[in-house]
């Protein structure tokens, strides 16, 4: 699945982080090596020089005479300017966060409620992507976006936008999800052939889930998985986050695929 991913998308950095680690668990030598390779060849189209130097430090410790990995630290030197780029010491960790008490989710619920104009659901950015690029008007605009009232618990995965868009026949989905991932540079996950790990998703809070129609999917060493057809929904970052001290890698997906999987896991 990763392959294909990859394939598509060769400077998607997270994917190939994942299919690495995969190849290591198989002991595709070779794999892992070219795969480290793409990596660090990533961070540098994106300008991260201390990852891609630390990506090729890894390939030195298992291929010290790589003639290639010098030769491209030996680039990264000289476009820096001869600075030596420090990497992140091997045993750092983000701090993670436990899962909040009773008292602390009602105190976060009760500051949702009374300041729902603060919540950052990517509106915003959506209305940039569509409506000030004059792919529809503000009116079809404000007729598909589904205002979310936080204090009420979802019975049902709620629609996502680019959902109602191609209900009401004004955006294809197809062309949404295009948009999305050239927007948000998250790739894209056939969700309906990913055989995906439901006791984690049963683990992450019921509401959050349906109410922003996103599914923590898998989990890959320290990160979790999740689909979403809103990549840009800082809150439900947030309100995931708070349910786990892992980092969260996101993936577009289709909303019929999300939501089938969703009322599968939460039935």
């Amino acid at each position: 699945m990763f392959e294909v991913i990859v394939q598509s998308q060769p400077a998607d950095t997270q994917s190939l982080e994942i299919l690495k680690e995969a190849y290591l668990k198989l002991g595709r030598e070779e794999d892992v090596i070219h795969t480290s390779k793409r990596i660090a060849q990533g961070y540098l189209q994106q300008g991260q020089l201390s990852s891609a130097i630390l990506e090729y430090e890894t390939v030195l410790q298992r291929r010290p005479d790589d003639r290639d990995v010098r030769l491209a630290l030996k680039e990264i030197e000289q476009k820096a300017g001869g600075v030596s780029v420090q990497p992140l010491p091997d045993n750092f960790k983000q701090p993670a966060s436990s899962l909040p008490s009773f008292e602390t989710s009602m105190r976060m619920r009760s500051q949702r409620a009374s300041a729902v104009e603060e919540v950052d659901d990517g509106r915003k950015t959506l209305y940039k992507i569509y409506v000030e690029s004059k792919l529809i008007t503000e009116g079809d605009f404000d007729l598909c976006w589904q205002k979310v009232d936080l204090t009420v618990p979802p019975m049902d995965v709620l629609d996502p936008f680019i959902a109602t868009l191609q209900a009401r026949d004004i955006v294809p989905l197809e062309k949404s999800l295009r948009l999305l991932c050239e927007r948000s540079r998250a790739p894209f996950l056939p969700l309906d052939r990913y055989e995906f790990d439901t006791e984690l998703a049963r683990s992450f809070p019921v509401d959050v889930c349906r109410r922003w129609c996103v599914l923590p999917f898998d989990r890959m060493s320290k990160s979790i998985l999740v689909a979403t057809a809103n990549p840009f929904n800082q809150q439900a970052a947030k309100e995931l986050g708070a349910a786990t001290g892992n980092r969260l890698l996101w993936y577009v997906a289709s909303p019929a695929d999300l939501t089938a999987s969703l009322r599968k896991v939460f039935r």
